[in-house]
Parts: C-alpha cells; sequence; structure tokens
C-alpha cells in the first residue's frame, strides 16, 4: 500500500461506516478506545446486510442513482489509488480481515475546526491486519519510522505523518503520533466509553440505525473558549437548554423511500420544552415552500421581555422603563406577551419579486389585537414616514422605504392571530387560518406528516418548489448549485418533528425522497 492510503483505509472505513453501516447501536468495544473527553464520536458497522442494506442501496438509487454504495465507495477509492500512481485492492488487501464495526473521533476543536482524528476498525484476524500495516509502510514513497509505546508497535510517518498500528483487535489510525497513543491509554485506561454522560447519550440512539453520532455540546463550548452568542445562549436557556452542560445524539436510518435522522439530547439535565404547534402550521398558506412552528412562544417571550425590561438599553431605557413607557403611551407589553401563544414563519414565492412570508402569532384574547392597532395610530399620529394604516377590518399598518425593496413591512392582527410579515398578500393571507387553501389541504404536506407518524410535525420544505425558487435566484454560471441540482430534485420534502421522553428533548427530520 502506497502512503495516501494509510489513511485511505481509515477513511474506507469511515465513509463505509457513514455511508453503508448496519445496526449502529453503539457497543463499548469500540468506544474503549476513544480518549475521554472526545467532544465527537462517531460509531457503525461496515458490512451492511438484511433490510438496511437493501434501504441503504435504494436511498442511493433515488439520489443518485448509484445500484450499489458500497460497491461504488469502494470502486472510487480504488480508481482515486490508481490515478495517483498507488494501485489499492481492496477485496484482497483490507476485505478478509475487515470486522463488523468501525468508528471515529475527535479530541480538539481548534480555531473553530474539529482536529486530532483517529479512526479506530474491527479485525477479525489481526495477523492479516498487521500485513496490510507492513505492506502500507514498506510501499510508501515518503517513510516510515517504526515506534512502540506501552508495549504496543505502530509506525509514524507517511506524507500525511500519520500513525498507524494494532491495538489490542483494531486498527488504530490517528492523525498524529499524540493521537494514537492516546488510543493505546484509552484502551487500558479512562475513555469515552467510560463516561456516564456517554454512555447515558448514546443509550439513546436508535436501534436499526446506519451510524450514530454523538456531540458533547458542552464539551465543544469550553474547547472553544465557551464563545457562544449570548443572544443564543439566552434563547437556548429560555427554551431549558443549558448549552454547557448538554449533550446530543443523531442516529442516520435509511427507508425506501426517505432518510431518517432522528436526534436526542439530554439539555443539561433541563425539562425539554413541551407542546404541539403542528395546528397552526397545518392553518399556513398551502402556497408556502418553508415553514416552522413553534409551542409556548409567548412564554419564552415574556421571559426575555421582562429580562431585558430589568436591565434596560444601555443609553436608551433606564432599567425598569421599557414596560411603564410603553404603557403610558397605551401599550399593555406585559398583557400582550401574556397572551401570545404559539409561533410560526412561513415563506411563499417562485422568484424574487414574488418572494414573501410572515411571522405568525396566535394570541388569546384582545390584548395583540388592540396592540397592533395603537402601535399603528401612534406611528401615525407622530408622523412617521411611510406608515399607512390597514382598511377593511384587520388591524394594523405598513411600512414602506427603499431599504425594504419593493414591498412593505406589514404587521397586522385578526382572529386570535398576529402575522408580521413582507408583503401584504402573504401576510393577510397568514390571518385566514378558516378561509382558502392552507398546508394541511397540500399533498406533499400531508405525505410529509404521514411519514412523521406519531410525532407532531413542527416544520415543513416541499422540495420541489424550493428548488423552483433556488433556480431563479441563483446565477445560471453558478456550476455548484447546477451539480448540487440533479441531487436536490430527488427530494420531494423535508419534514421535522419534535418531542420529549423524561428529561431527554427529541426530533425527527424526515427527507421524503421521489
Amino acid at each position: 500500500m502506497k502512503p495516501r492510503l494509510v489513511f485511505a483505509a481509515a477513511a474506507l472505513a469511515a465513509l463505509l461506516l457513514l455511508i453503508v453501516g448496519c445496526g449502529a447501536s453503539s457497543t463499548p468495544d469500540v468506544a474503549d478506545l476513544a480518549p475521554p473527553g472526545a467532544p465527537v464520536f462517531v460509531e457503525g458497522a461496515v458490512r451492511p446486510s438484511g433490510s438496511l442494506k437493501a434501504n441503504t442501496d435504494a436511498v442511493a438509487k433515488r439520489i443518485a442513482g448509484i445500484g450499489n454504495l458500497g460497491d461504488f465507495v469502494v470502486s472510487e477509492l480504488e480508481s482515486s489509488a490508481r490515478a495517483d500512481g498507488e494501485p489499492f485492492d481492496y477485496e484482497k488487501e483490507v476485505e478478509p480481515w475487515l470486522g463488523e464495526r468501525a468508528g471515529l473521533f475527535f479530541e480538539k476543536v481548534e480555531g473553530g475546526d474539529l482536529s486530532n482524528l483517529g479512526v479506530i476498525v474491527e479485525s477479525t484476524d489481526t495477523g492479516a491486519t498487521q500485513e496490510f500495516v507492513d505492506a502500507q509502510v514498506n510501499g510508501s514513497k515518503v517513510p516510515y519510522e517504526e515506534s512502540s509505546y506501552e508495549g504496543v508497535d505502530f509506525w509514524v510517518g507517511g506524507q500525511e505523518g500519520n500513525a498507524i498500528g494494532i491495538v489490542g483487535d483494531f486498527l488504530a489510525v490517528g492523525e498524529d503520533e499524540r493521537v494514537f497513543k492516546d488510543m493505546v491509554e484509552a484502551s487500558s485506561g479512562d475513555s469515552l466509553a467510560g463516561e456516564d454522560r456517554f454512555a447515558k447519550a448514546i443509550s439513546a440512539a436508535s436501534d436499526g440505525s446506519l451510524a450514530d453520532l454523538y456531540v458533547d455540546v458542552g464539551g465543544l463550548i469550553e474547547q472553544s473558549g465557551g464563545q457562544i452568542d449570548p443572544t443564543a445562549r439566552q434563547i437556548l436557556q429560555n427554551a431549558g437548554i443549558d448549552p454547557s452542560e448538554a449533550t446530543a445524539v443523531a442516529s442516520v436510518i435509511p427507508g425506501s423511500e426517505q432518510l431518517e435522522v432522528e436526534l436526542s439530547s439530554d439539555l443539561g439535565g433541563q425539562k425539554p420544552p413541551s407542546g404541539d404547534a403542528s395546528a397552526l402550521l397545518g392553518s399556513l398558506p398551502a402556497s408556502s415552500f418553508a415553514a416552522i412552528a413553534v409551542s409556548g412562544f409567548g412564554e419564552q417571550l415574556n421571559e426575555a421581555v421582562d429580562s431585558l425590561d430589568e436591565e434596560g438599553v444601555p443609553g436608551t431605557i433606564p432599567p425598569n422603563q421599557l414596560k411603564k413607557g410603553l404603557k403610558e403611551a397605551g401599550i399593555d407589553l406585559e398583557g400582550i406577551t401574556g397572551s401570545l401563544e404559539d409561533a410560526a414563519v412561513f415563506a411563499v414565492g417562485n422568484s424574487e419579486r414574488s418572494l414573501g412570508g410572515a411571522l405568525v402569532l396566535t394570541a388569546s384574547g384582545s390584548k395583540a389585537t388592540e396592540a397592533v392597532a395603537n402601535v399603528g395610530q401612534l406611528l401615525r399620529s407622530v408622523q412617521v414616514e411611510g406608515v399607512t394604516v390597514l382598511k377593511g377590518g384587520t388591524n394594523g399598518f405598513t411600512i414602506r422605504s427603499p431599504e425594504l425593496g419593493n414591498k412593505p413591512l406589514v404587521v397586522a392582527a385578526k382572529q386570535g392571530r398576529v402575522a408580521i410579515g413582507y408583503g401584504v398578500p402573504a401576510t393577510l393571507t397568514a390571518l385566514a387560518a378558516e378561509s382558502g387553501k392552507t398546508l394541511s389541504d397540500n399533498p406533499t404536506y400531508k405525505e410529509a406528516v404521514s411519514a412523521l407518524g406519531g410525532t407532531p410535525i413542527g416544520g415543513f420544505v416541499d422540495g420541489a418548489a424550493a428548488v423552483k425558487l433556488a433556480e431563479a435566484l441563483v446565477p445560471k454560471s453558478d456550476q455548484g448549485f447546477r451539480e448540487a441540482k440533479r441531487f436536490l430534485n430527488s427530494i420531494a420534502y423535508l419534514a421535522i418533528g419534535t418531542g420529549s421522553q423524561d428529561e431527554v428533548a427529541t426530533a425527527k427530520v424526515i427527507v421524503g425522497l421521489k
């Protein structure tokens, strides 16, 4: 074997893991070689069989016209090796000893990028695996140096400076010598598999998955110097999420007509959000090419307003004066936020000119509706340029300015709803939940709801409509989009559903395929 293929064997295992894996629920064996505290870990099986292999190949066929994805990956690797003057025969050199499972991990985050990569591949015949290693070392154009650590012999070198050797019943490949030594230490001491937070998180991985990805969210934040946008942190905390303590697991599950990603997170031990905003989502305009809805928005907004009022706005609004000042102007901010319930956002249009959308809020009582009318009258009374009050039985107003383009910003309220949108038609359509066609009448949306089963739908994208808009917005000369389009054209819809179980928040993302 030649130098670049020292890592290509590991890359092959990783690609098979991520693309044609089988039954990827994590077991301690592979994770036993991952160093403790590794913030990212992926594990799966590399010898697919049965329905999972059939489903994986079916997904590859629909997306890329590839009948057997495993054979395709191997063929591409061998072809690339020949082009580099480094011929590689997977069937003879790897397949005889390749075991059932493989994994990879990253130890650090440096400059915003994951680093210190290690790959672990199970071996059914360590003698044959050693022959594979020796062939790589001896065939390399850039020499390797032999080394040993805690009784484990290995080699370091090649074009990439990788370290490769046998650790127990596994082929271990490290990005460098330090990573390999970390795997040796983990195999006989503390490892990721022994950490309670990892064991708890990975136990939530879905059965029959293609691959499982574990992420220590708090670990990533800590290694990146604790850098997280303060606003984003506040939003997460208002949703019951402590990002410094949270972990997450994503499982990829192929089906004959769809690709599903199931996610779970312990949210740092906080109580997961609850509620169901699917009724609001389904009531949005039928022509929406993308829409998302969340429950409990009013509670989160109320907490955010209380915090803003308490702290004030430096140089503009003193502490504890925001709500008081607005109330004196006839706007009961506390009453408004208290009346709001769920929220949704949607987008319509198939060109730049027809593009529009709105934020839609459901509200109880009349507080929010009255507030919209009062704000419109207030803006008109102080002669704010570009403001026009809506007529025809709808409370609200529009704001026009050159910065907004050819459509106005619209704020409107009617029948227990508030809509803030771009363009009058799109915004007013969002208020008419009881009349006209809605997403619930859209056949593609119905497919998305059905695919999620008992999980309430919280997000939807119409694949064909989204691609049509992208075609109108992206220049025809953009080669990247032209290449991606053939894959995007295979997507019928994207469906997102959320839920919770005990202290774990769950979500499903389903890509429906044509």
